[in-house]
């Protein structure tokens, strides 16, 4: 099992400058440098046309007509090749998240040319194109002005001096002892400038995530839901009453059965009549006991009340058929009653991958905020689940609305499958 912790959560956390995501920001970034400079030409060639037509307007001149048509001509070309230069770019876009986000990222199915052109996902694609050749190296640049800004008050005390000044908007600043102040100033800004870096990291990878991730575009996520304000009020009493009568009443009552026919079998001879009735009165006893303590467990595991919700993952992915990678963020507790239900939620749709996806592997992640606890399960299979066509998926809907949570499933056909279930935890 291991821990996960995206750049946006790791910038939340104090110890953030201390930890290895500032370095994985910071190749994030450099390794943006390159795609977005050569995108950025793409991006200059269709916006040249509108440019000459606005600087020629403002000077009062004509505007060639045919230079305008050749660029027009031009940037349409680029444009509506968007879609195909968009999908090699994608690709490493895809593999370059892995530095910022541990979350995968689902690329497309490969339909032929035709589909780039009449599917959104090769749409998406060219959108991301025009992002990382004109917001990011905006966004960029005016982040390297300060970075600039912040190494000459760093530097100030060595170059000013003589007959070198240093210019700053606010000041002129001539010796080194006026420029130390600002040196000063410029080391408390480091830290807020590593965190900005994250910050505009995160966000161009949130952009990026949410464009190029194909997952949403296969099919929207639908609430699967029934009946819920039938069980909100019912199920958790019910629940409580099973855990109590079984833990204090059939399982202590079956185990002195047991017991006290595990003695009789030592009392009655082997070769009486009675012998062999009684050692199968006995197993049965033991078999029913096994029964009855999945029965318990699936009440309330022992696992989550030995291990955490956590734990009690890895133990159903460590028995899992298709491997499972388990990611937990979890920095606060979790209520038992929606621990208890993330638990089953895992447990079947696990369940369910192995009998029905036909997956080679899947993936379970549990993130915890303020309000909410967050259960994805993902796998990597044939796809095509569909509440309408058995119990399965609306049974665990009931039991999430039991805690006034949702279900979330995309399914779409060739897969992957993507089951997320927001439960909310109260303080």
């Amino acid at each position: 099992m291991t821990v996960d912790h995206g750049l946006a959560v790791a910038l939340r956390r104090r110890r953030y400058l201390l930890s290895a995501w500032p370095w994985r920001a910071l190749a994030y970034a450099v390794t943006t440098l390159p795609l977005a400079g050569a995108t950025a030409v793409g991006a200059a060639v269709v916006a040249a046309p509108l440019l000459l037509v606005v600087s020629a307007l403002r000077r009062g001149r004509p505007v060639d007509a045919g230079v305008l048509a050749v660029l027009a001509v031009v940037a349409l070309v680029v444009v509506a090749l968007a879609p195909l230069a968009g999908a090699p770019v994608a690709a490493v876009e895809r593999w370059r998240l892995g530095l910022v986000d541990d979350r995968p990222v689902t690329a497309p199915r490969w339909r032929g040319l035709v589909a780039r052109f009449t599917t959104a996902t090769g749409w998406r694609e060219g959108a991301y194109l025009a992002v990382l050749g004109v917001a990011v190296p905006l966004a960029y640049g005016m982040f390297g002005l300060l970075v600039l800004l912040d190494v000459a008050l760093v530097a100030g005390p060595w170059l000013a001096g003589g007959e070198d000044r240093i210019v700053l908007v606010w000041a002129t600043v001539d010796s080194p002892a006026e420029a130390v102040p600002y040196a000063l100033a410029g080391l408390l800004a480091v830290p807020a400038l590593v965190y900005l870096a994250g910050l505009l990291v995160a966000a161009q990878a949130a952009v990026a995530r949410r464009l190029l991730d194909d997952a949403p575009g296969g099919a929207a996520l639908r609430e699967v839901t029934r009946s819920r304000a039938r069980l909100v009020g019912a199920y958790e009493a019910e629940r409580r009453r099973i855990e109590r009568d079984m833990h204090d009443g059939a399982q202590p009552r079956l185990t002195a059965l047991t017991l006290q026919l595990g003695l009789a079998r030592l009392d009655v001879p082997d070769d009486s009549p009675a012998a062999k009735p009684l050692a199968v009165a006995h197993e049965q006893a033991k078999e029913l006991m096994v029964t009855l303590r999945g029965i318990v467990q699936g009440i309330r595991p022992q696992q989550l009340t030995e291990l955490g919700l956590a734990g009690a993952v890895g133990e159903l992915a460590a028995r899992s058929v298709v491997p499972v990678t388990v990611r937990a963020d979890l920095t606060r507790p979790v209520p038992d009653l929606v621990e208890t239900t993330a638990w089953y939620v895992v447990s079947e749709t696990l369940g369910n991958v192995a009998r029905h996806a036909g997956a080679g592997r899947a993936q379970v992640r549990l993130t915890r905020d303020d309000r909410r606890l967050v259960v994805e399960v993902r796998d990597d299979g044939r796809g095509g689940a569909d509440p309408a066509r058995g119990t399965g998926l609306t049974g665990l809907a009931d039991r999430v609305a039991a805690v006034d949570g949702r279900l979330l499933l995309s399914s779409p056909p060739g897969g992957p499958t993507l089951v997320r279930v927001e439960l909310p935890c109260r303080p």
